[in-house]
């Protein structure tokens, strides 16, 4: 491996403090988004390709990044989707054989700007403390001045509106048409696998634009509906929010994933929240209170839905809890096929922990079929 000369490069967070490192591939650049961290050891191709990161600027809690390459399989929409990368250690090789480019090749396609050799562990801890804020990554390291200002501009996620930004423009078709079963997908930041795995078990899917009316997907006559992850804050969503009550009234099944989830919860009168630092990682453990069981879950969110007010609703049930900080991870409507979940059942980091919840919803599918068959 030859030497890699790189440029000096700073981290500059929105408080002022400032952490230094290295610009991958000795490139000038300058990114601003909110800064977050992610404690996966793997995936981080699927990370950063995901929707719902949209806008952040990813810290990397592995100390290697890179070193299993890039794979076009495996990734979770057309192109990346953070705004900038943050890591200890950047490799440039790889040696997986499944892996078709190198990451830094990958970073290149896409137009990602990246630093490296950064104090990753002093950063996570400072964020952990201080919560997740808007921040800078740049070569410009005799700028700061400038850099602060710019800095200043860059709007809060508390309030900012991102679906908009990832949705699909026009409505698309996902699976084989001959499949049994139909169901109306709402895109506000839709990841691929979410897609695979209702395809896998038996379903023609419809992706509509976040915009899209329910007017506009009841016309397709679907068996079910699901509203998909995504970024930023659910509460601009008004429009999301305003089908999802018109799919309830249809008494057809309504599962949400992530945004998804509190999508559902706004619709049923309770309010989401901006956390301190959000879930974002691959080994969360979650309580199924249905069932008693444990799961070890994928999260990627920095909203969640209101505890008190939930418990408060006669009409929802908690179905998950959150066993680090005791936050609303599931629900389900007492007397509708509804439920939604907080983290990512189709990333199976458990692996299979929570796969059941795509089974679930295929029964409620089947249920209501055959409740209209005998009518």
């Amino acid at each position: 491996m030859k030497y890699q000369a790189k440029k000096k490069a700073l981290i500059l967070l929105a408080d002022g403090t400032i952490f230094y490192g290295k610009s991958v591939g000795n490139k000038d650049g300058t990114a601003f988004g909110e800064v977050c961290f992610n404690t996966g050891m793997t995936g981080y191709q699927e990370i950063f390709t995901d929707p719902s990161y949209f806008g952040q600027l990813m810290v990397t809690t592995n100390a290697h990044i890179g070193n299993y390459g890039t794979n076009s399989d495996e990734v979770e929409s057309e192109t990346i989707k953070i705004a900038g990368l943050i890591c200890r250690n950047f490799s440039y090789e790889y040696s997986r054989p499944l892996a078709d480019a190198s990451l830094k090749e990958f970073l290149d396609r896409n137009n990602l700007f990246a630093i490296s050799d950064v104090d990753t562990r002093a950063l996570v801890s400072y964020i952990r403390d201080n919560g997740a804020m808007n921040a800078v990554i740049s070569t410009e390291v005799d700028n700061i001045p400038e850099l602060k200002k710019q800095l200043e501009k860059v709007p809060s996620m508390e309030g900012l509106e991102l679906a908009s930004k990832v949705s699909t423009k026009e409505p698309y078709f996902f699976g084989d048409a001959s499949a049994p079963i139909k169901i109306a997908a709402l895109d506000i930041g839709i990841k691929r696998n979410i897609l695979r795995n209702l395809e896998k078990r038996g379903a023609y899917i419809k992706v509509f634009p976040y915009n899209t009316t329910f007017a506009e997907m009841s016309d397709w006559d679907s068996d079910a509906y699901f509203i998909s992850n995504g970024p930023g804050d659910p509460e601009p969503l008004k429009e999301a929010i305003a089908v999802a009550k018109e799919i309830i009234e249809t008494d057809r099944p309504l599962f949400g994933i992530c945004l998804g989830h509190q999508v559902i919860a706004l619709a049923n009168g309770v309010s989401t929240y901006k956390m301190h630092n959000g879930h974002r990682g691959i080994n969360h453990p979650i309580l199924n209170l249905l069932t008693g069981k444990g799961e070890i879950t994928s999260q990627n969110h920095g909203f969640a839905i209101n505890r008190e007010e939930t418990e408060a609703n006669t009409d929802l049930e908690i179905t998950h809890v959150h066993l680090n900080d005791q936050t609303v991870a599931g629900i389900r409507m007492k007397n509708k096929d509804v439920f939604s979940v907080q983290y990512h059942p189709e990333a199976s980091p458990g692996p299979h922990d929570a796969d059941y919840l795509f089974d679930d919803f295929f029964k409620l599918i089947e249920k209501t079929s055959k409740q209209s068959t005998e009518v």
